[in-house]
């Protein structure tokens, strides 16, 4: 959705860990992940901090690896403490999509 860069800023950090907890990736494939799913303005610089930001808290595991082509990728896994904070994440998600539709009904 063209313009949604704004309002996500706030949510990337779950919704990229949640692409994370289905199984190990690099950035680039997160992007085309998020790109494939309708969010058109995410670019690799914007996942990419992200994915620094969520390796500096300590949610993610993280191993260099060859590619099949080209340079050594990273290669994102959640650990514990990121499956916390993803389960933690759907929880506020939850209450906020709720709160915010009962806004917008009255």
């Amino acid at each position: 959705m063209n313009g949604s860069t704004e309002l996500l800023k706030g949510a990337l950090d779950g919704i990229i860990l949640e692409r994370i907890s289905r199984g190990e990736t690099y950035g680039y494939e997160i992007t085309q992940y998020l790109v494939d799913h309708g969010l058109d303005d995410i670019v690799e610089g914007t996942v990419y901090t992200v994915l620094l930001r969520l390796e500096k808290k300590g949610l993610l595991s993280v191993t260099r690896r060859q590619s099949a082509r080209g340079p050594m990728r990273k290669f994102y896994a959640l650990n514990d403490a990121g499956r916390q904070y993803l389960a933690d994440f759907w929880q506020r998600w939850d209450h906020l999509a709720a709160t915010v539709s009962q806004l917008r009904g009255q």
